[in-house]
């Protein structure tokens, strides 16, 4: 019985609504990546579980630079356990609105597209967590990832998290332009 219910929650949570680029604008802003991120940026973030509850916090200290063609981002993660990680992204502007992105980890490469104020992508990656003992250990995860231009110096992200097709909990994070 209590599989049952757990199967039906992972059926219901799978079902659950998630934005689309079609959604309708709540502003009149433009996102484009290659400003927003050239420069200084500090985000911070939590993972929570399928169930709501907060697993991981993190601080982001992000360094941007647009060179006309690719925008490199070097993310330098810190964990409230006091753990680091260091990313970094090479997102290449492949027409007007769309992307393709590596970073160490991904699985292929990240396809984007931006929307008004919206930006959607998503990839499979090799995500480093913390194990029962301690050690890191590697999840393949995919990722539906949602960003929204909430003010000039401000975006919201929500990222939606699967493993086999499951999903498992989502991340969201807010990023600030230091000035």
């Amino acid at each position: 019985m209590r599989l049952l219910a757990l199967i039906s929650l992972f059926l219901l949570a799978a079902c659950a609504g998630r934005p689309s680029l079609d959604d309708p604008k709540l502003s009149d802003r433009a996102l484009d990546l290659e400003r927003f991120f050239d420069g200084e940026l500090v985000a911070y973030g939590q993972f929570q579980d399928v169930f709501g509850t907060v697993r991981r916090r993190f601080e982001v200290e992000i360094d941007g630079r647009w060179d006309g063609r690719t925008l490199t981002l070097v993310e330098d993660f810190v964990y409230e356990d006091g753990s680091t990680e260091r990313r970094v992204w090479e997102l290449v502007k492949t027409g007007p609105q769309t992307w393709r992105g590596t970073a160490p980890g991904v699985i292929g490469a990240a396809l984007g597209e931006e929307r008004g104020d919206t930006f959607n992508w998503r990839y499979t990656i090799d995500l480093p967590v913390p194990g029962a003992n301690g050690d890191a250990e590697t999840l393949r995860v995919s990722f539906d990832d949602w960003m929204w231009l909430l003010s000039e110096d401000r975006l919201l992200n929500i990222a939606y998290m699967r493993r086999f097709g499951v999903p498992i909990g989502q991340v969201v994070i807010t990023f600030e332009k230091r000035r």
